[in-house]
């Protein structure tokens, strides 16, 4: 009666004070709130680990790359036979799969009552020569995740959605989060004439995947038709692993800017100009770059910079760099702590200017604002870890990720495990197979304390 009582409470905490919010929030944690986690033993597992990880390995199929890894981009035929095989195990766990118009796949179980829906999965595609984890993990993990209550019929008052996004990563069209931001309204009909290195369309890439582009927005979810997003991830970085903490709740997911800056110098023979004569667009780029490094590194946190990659121009061994063209990206949580990074940065380029003489122009192309993690879902999570026993530390995502996108019309929690290393994107990304485990039962016990 108490847990029942607990959790009637937990469902209705965003129509009382924050004060009584707070109070709620540290019963979740308490034994009466675990009672629902805990129908059996806590050590015992709802979800079967061997059945996981032979999915996995068997999606890690398409797409393998001789040194290990996958190269498996969303939009490429690689990327539809794996689609393939993911839909064929929903269906098998019994889910009702369909195709939004923008490519994500949904597979859906009733829900005893009507209710708005609790939806949980990832992605499967990857970058190029990428691991077996990101993305993999959370889509099979959520699968899994209903092939155990399956298997122990298990009802739930809410409908559950496993969902597979459609291009997260983004390497083809250079449009990460693709599927999700036109999920959540934030993409629409202007992105379907970007082209690919074929020549190929969005649009031509969506009838392949048999949709029809010109509906692209009915692909838009409704808000308040979800009442939770929940995503099992990779940590991707080396925090939780160092800690030798095996459960990562997510606090929130980092908000990026991005720049794309043009050095223009002069370009002249690299045999007969002087020294002190020069515009040398790559020399300045070059102090550029540190300087984002340097900037960076003042400030206290867990922010980052990078420059990707360096174009110069003309690019010949006998003529000084005339045009260096290179991108700045900047990530945090705290969005103000970008833009004084961004305006410090600034000064700089413009020192470097005076000092070697050229110009450096700088243009926004990308804005993603930061997302929280909604509280309850947070609270979920520790609970359902807490009766495994497992561990938990509270950590941001450096990443970018779907739930991020859906977190604009939905509560959103994401669910870490261990990166080994901290390495992603490369075929040496790898999480144990126990850590797979843990993070899918804790997926499992999550989505039951939120049904209650």
């Amino acid at each position: 009666m108490f847990a029942l009582y607990a959790a009637k409470i937990v469902r209705n905490v965003r129509r009382i004070s924050s004060v009584l919010a707070s109070a709620i929030l540290w019963l979740a944690c308490s034994p009466l709130f675990l009672s629902r986690a805990q129908e059996t033993d806590s050590a015992k597992f709802h979800i079967h680990a061997q059945r996981l990880q032979g999915t996995m390995e068997k999606l890690s199929e398409f797409g393998r790359n001789p040194e290990g890894g996958v190269t498996r981009l969303g939009f490429s035929e690689t990327d539809m036979a794996a689609r393939e095989y993911v839909m064929g195990l929903m269906k098998q766990a019994g889910l009702q799969v369909r195709v939004d118009p923008a490519g994500n796949i949904f597979g859906s179980r009733a829900g005893s009552e009507k209710l708005p829906v609790l939806l949980f999965g990832s992605h499967i595609d990857s970058v190029l020569h990428g691991g077996n984890f990101d993305g993999d993990l959370g889509s099979l993990g959520a699968i899994e995740v209903i092939r155990a209550l399956n298997d122990l019929n298990v009802k739930t008052r809410h409908p559950l959605e496993v969902v597979i996004w459609t291009n997260e990563e983004g390497n083809h069209f250079g449009l990460t989060t693709l599927g999700s931001a036109v999920a959540a309204g934030q993409l629409g009909p202007e992105i379907l004439d970007h082209k690919d290195d074929q020549g190929l369309t969005l649009a031509d890439w969506l009838r392949r995947y048999g949709q029809d582009p010109t509906h692209l927005t009915d692909a838009r979810i409704r808000r308040g038709s979800i009442s939770a997003i929940v995503e099992l991830h990779i940590e991707q970085g080396p925090n939780l692993e160092e800690n030798k903490i095996p459960i990562g709740i997510v606090q929130g997911i980092v908000g990026l800017k991005r720049w794309m800056c043009t050095v223009s110098g002069f370009a002249n023979h690299a045999g007969t100009t002087p020294m002190n004569r020069r515009k040398d667009a790559l020399i300045a780029a070059s102090k550029d770059i540190l300087a984002v490094r340097e900037v960076v590194r003042a400030e206290d946190g867990r922010q980052v910079g990078t420059v990707g990659f360096v174009k110069v121009e003309p690019g010949a061994v006998n003529v000084i760099p005339g045009r260096v063209q290179f991108p700045i990206e900047l990530r945090d949580l705290d969005i103000p702590k970008i833009d004084r990074m961004w305006q410090h940065i600034q000064e700089r380029l413009k020192q470097t200017d005076t000092e070697e003489n050229v110009e450096t122009s700088c243009t926004l192309f990308d804005d993603a604002q930061p997302a929280s993690a909604d509280p309850i879902v947070k609270s979920a999570i520790a609970a359902a870890a807490k009766s495994l026993g497992l561990a938990t530390m509270d950590l941001p995502s450096g990443a970018t990720q779907d739930a991020q996108n859906i977190s604009r019309i939905a509560p959103m929690g994401m669910i870490f495990v261990p990166s080994h290393d901290g390495i992603s994107h490369s075929p040496k990304e790898f999480t144990s197979w126990q850590d797979c485990a843990n993070g899918t039962e804790v997926l499992y016990r999550t989505i039951l304390l939120l049904d209650h």
